[in-house]
Order: C-alpha cells, then sequence, then structure tokens
C-alpha cells in the first residue's frame, strides 16, 4: 500500500510497517509528454489520475 493511503491508520496503531528497511521513499510519478494539444480523452484521464492526491486541494493544470 501507498503509505499516503494508509498514513491515519499506521498514526493510530491499526496498521504497523513491515519492512520498513526494505522500502524507498516514493517520490511520485514522473510523466513526460511532448505536447498539450490534441490529449485524447484517454490520456488526461491518465494524467487526471497521476495528480489526484486523496484529502490534497485539487490543482489546476501545470503550465510551463
Amino acid at each position: 500500500m501507498l503509505e499516503d493511503n494508509v498514513q491515519a491508520e499506521i498514526i493510530n496503531g491499526r496498521l504497523v510497517r513491515v519492512l520498513g528497511d526494505w522500502c524507498p521513499p516514493f517520490a511520485g510519478y514522473h510523466l513526460y509528454y511532448p505536447s498539450r494539444r490534441q490529449q485524447s480523452p484517454a490520456f488526461a484521464l491518465l494524467v487526471e489520475a497521476l495528480r489526484y492526491r486523496p484529502g490534497k486541494a485539487k490543482r489546476g493544470p501545470r503550465r510551463g
């Protein structure tokens, strides 16, 4: 499980982290694509899903 998904359960003691030494931190996904023009609906959904963070405010499209 990603720690973000179970952080509350770890904090309240309902879950215990095991093999912590074997679980490197996960900085997130990195996605390169050359253009935002003519994105397919499926690709736009993939990008949205990779940006989704439960409990975080929704961000607008990145510029740059």
